[in-house]
């Protein structure tokens, strides 16, 4: 072993992973094991916590960084585990002079004075306060070691303060990627052979608030396809629907290189659930936007995060977001049982039992996968673009899963022919 890079959360982690790699390798790491952590949910960190030790165990010579939003969030708690030799906060760890100082120092920077610990824990820590983070710098990444598809950061942080989440307190506010740089580094990649690109983000419907002329998500869509003419396919990560401008509703219309797969950050159907999480949709808003959409783009295929068991909510708010499910016809369901976190207004608000959430959690996996069973249910028989991923699998132009009858070699493009169903899997002959 000599750079192991182990990433938890979102597909903006997947990106910065590959970042604090190539880092690491520039500064002269070796046995260096760097946790890439997540906090949107108590689950998320406790896993990490629970990687960090088992790796402490399989690997007692190792030096182990704990980086990523758990780490911004709390980085005492990471650095007072035995296992930990340095954390480092997000800002830090996209930093190649940081990786540098950290090779070649035995004693990293001490804590900034946001983030003050006592004795030989500030000498573990290199965590700034990220609300002082004005810049998303460029990072050129020329592959993804796993992955057929490649990501990429246009944006980071997040204005707004949803009453549940803690992220924007591990990522900054707001902040984007000059066009110019979106542009570059997607060059790259389809020169290095990839022919799929993710652009990921914390809050990507936010993007260009901050930059000269402020271009919107879809402008710079429009801009960097036209800049970019050999990328095959083009994914979105996550949007907000009251968010999407004019210039992505047409590119949904009009251009075949975007994906007809848009996953909708939703988090619940019922109106007063929204109101509580300082949401800014209502259930109404969201029905309209897959509505109008799906006139554009009628062969669209909607995910969605939902949040099951929010404080406050009864049997008959639970109900409503069911129904959105079905009414929306949504297919793929990204559902989390409410997690506290603490600092969030959520938090101090009358809980939902986890019984109860859990059972709510339960129901809403089991609708989606009786979602997921329609929708491939009818593509048998159709035919699909496949981008190929590892041991004879890929993904549709719709992201669905598919096996594939004969092997082919991985992020090679197939057209096939769709014959049947197993294990929520759709099968493909060529």
């Amino acid at each position: 072993m000599s750079i192991d890079v182990r990433t938890f959360g979102c597909r903006l982690n997947t990106y910065e992973s590959e970042v604090m790699k190539q880092h690491a390798q520039t500064a002269g790491m070796e046995n260096t094991i760097i946790f890439n952590t997540c906090a949107v949910t108590a689950e998320a960190e406790r896993q990490a916590r629970q990687a960090i030790r088992r790796a402490r165990r399989e690997h007692p010579d190792a030096k182990i960084i704990v980086t990523g939003c758990a780490a911004q969030i709390d980085p005492q708690g990471f650095a007072a585990m035995p296992e930990v030799d340095a954390v480092m906060g997000n800002q830090e760890k996209m930093v190649s002079a940081e990786w540098q100082a950290m090779e070649t120092s035995s004693t990293p920077r001490a804590v900034s004075s946001a983030f003050e610990a006592a004795g030989d824990l500030a000498e573990k820590i290199r965590v700034n306060d990220i609300m002082s983070a004005k810049e998303t710098a460029g990072h050129l990444v020329a592959a993804f070691d796993g992955h057929t598809r490649a990501f990429v950061q246009v944006q980071n942080g997040c204005n707004h303060r949803c009453t549940f989440c803690i992220i924007p307190y591990g990522r900054g506010n707001s902040r984007s990627v000059p066009m110019g740089e979106i542009v570059a580094q997607v060059r790259l990649l389809v020169a290095q052979g990839y022919k799929e690109v993710v652009l990921t983000g914390v809050d990507i419907s936010d993007y260009g608030s901050d930059l000269p002329g402020t271009p919107t998500l879809g402008q710079m869509m429009r801009r960097l396809l036209a800049a970019v003419p050999e990328l095959p396919r083009l994914r979105l990560s996550s949007i907000d629907a009251v968010e999407v401008d004019e210039d992505l509703y047409r590119l949904i219309a009009e251009e075949p290189r975007l994906m007809p797969h848009l996953h909708v950050s939703l988090q619940a159907g019922d109106d007063m659930v929204l109101k509580r999480m300082k949401r800014r949709h209502l259930r109404q808003d969201a029905l309209d936007f897959c509505a109008r959409v799906r006139c554009l783009r009628p062969d669209v295929v909607f995910g969605a995060d939902i949040i099951a068991g929010f404080p406050t909510e009864t049997d008959d708010m639970f109900a409503n977001t069911l129904r959105f499910v079905e009414e929306a016809n949504l297919t793929w369901l990204h559902v989390f049982p409410y997690s506290a976190r603490t600092g969030t207004p959520a938090a101090r608000m009358p809980q939902v039992p986890k019984d109860i959430r859990k059972e709510r959690a339960a129901r809403l996996r089991a609708l989606g996968e009786r979602q997921v069973a329609g929708f491939l249910a009818a593509q048998v028989g159709k035919t699909a673009q496949v981008l190929v991923e590892q041991d004879g699998t890929g993904r549709t132009e719709h992201f669905a899963p598919v096996t594939l009858a004969h092997g082919a070699q991985p992020g090679a493009m197939m057209h096939v022919r769709l014959t049947g169903i197993a294990e929520q899997r759709l099968l493909a002959a060529a």
